[in-house]
């Protein structure tokens, strides 16, 4: 893949969750290329060190560093945080990228169901916990790896875990819109507080990772047809570096900017989410309230 069109990252520093593979590794490849400082924040710390390796190979030049980073874990969330802050004056780029996808009911080490515990809360409270940072370069971004599979779903408040009812392809899309309302209402809450933070959500498209735990032959089948992972980085690379892109919007495949549902669109349910992820969390976005 070519280099973006993107401006000079040198100076900036940005964090990607999941940035060991799939979408992640080429996002944080790229936006090394531009010259940012790159942490791959990542559960598994050999597949992360793997990962410095692999871009290194492709970007001599690349400062990347791996940070250990479990979103099914908010004591691990917590720890990144607090160790981040201890050694940054700044965050420039918060890339939401992480995530599991149509898997077997399973619970977070925090009790909750593991997709929407992981590709929601986790980078809730991630973003929360980094938001210091963050509010420290003006101008900083958030984006947040949606999918188009967030059309098929709406969310059910007296069930966000799924206690009552299960369906892996179902909870992962419910994830997807959480992620959604999460990236407008973000925006939304900043612009209230008068705070430079731009706030975006992105659609890889149909891409060829490994999110989901399928058969290998099918596996092997989605390659064939399906975008490669560098093709899927392109909406987040444009995101987080594009001067054109405004905080609120959903940029797709192309990428172009694109109308999410209209449950992605719903005010009233996207502050709803944000109350119960505090709530579930425990992580409040104090320098965004009213009173701060």
């Amino acid at each position: 893949m070519s280099a973006p069109a993107a401006p000079d990252l040198t100076g900036a520093t940005a964090l990607v969750t999941g940035a060991n593979s799939g979408i992640g590794l080429p996002t944080a490849r790229e936006l090394a290329r531009c010259g940012a400082r790159v942490l791959l924040a990542c559960r598994d710390e050999r597949k992360a060190a793997a990962a410095e390796e692999r871009i290194r190979r492709h970007v001599p030049t690349a400062r990347v560093e791996s940070v250990r980073l479990d979103l099914a874990d908010l004591a691990s969330v917590r720890a990144l945080a607090d160790s981040l802050a201890a050694r940054l004056d700044g965050l420039d780029i918060l890339v939401n990228n992480a995530g599991v996808g149509m898997i077997p009911r399973k619970a977070t080490a925090d009790g909750f169901e593991m997709q929407f515990g992981t590709n929601h809360l986790g980078h809730f409270a991630l973003t929360g916990l980094l938001l210091p940072l963050l509010l420290a370069r003006p101008g900083a971004r958030v984006v947040t790896v949606a999918s188009d599979n967030h059309a098929e779903a709406d969310l059910d408040f007296a069930d966000l875990n799924a206690e009552r009812s299960y369906s892996r392809t179902g909870q992962y899309a419910r994830s997807k819109l959480a992620n959604l309302l999460f990236a407008r209402e973000l925006q939304r809450r900043a612009r209230a507080a008068g705070m430079p933070l731009l706030s975006l959500a992105v659609d890889p498209g149909l891409t060829a990772t490994d999110i989901g735990v399928l058969p290998r032959p099918v596996t092997l089948l989605m390659r064939l047809f399906l975008k490669s992972a560098d093709e899927g980085a392109q909406p987040s690379l444009h995101a987080a570096t594009s001067t054109e892109v405004q905080g609120g919007e959903y940029y797709g495949p192309g990428p172009e900017r694109v109308t999410p549902s209209g449950n992605a669109l719903d005010d009233a349910a996207a502050e709803r989410l944000w109350e119960a992820s505090e709530e579930l969390t425990g992580v409040r976005f104090t320098a965004l309230s009213p009173a701060a």
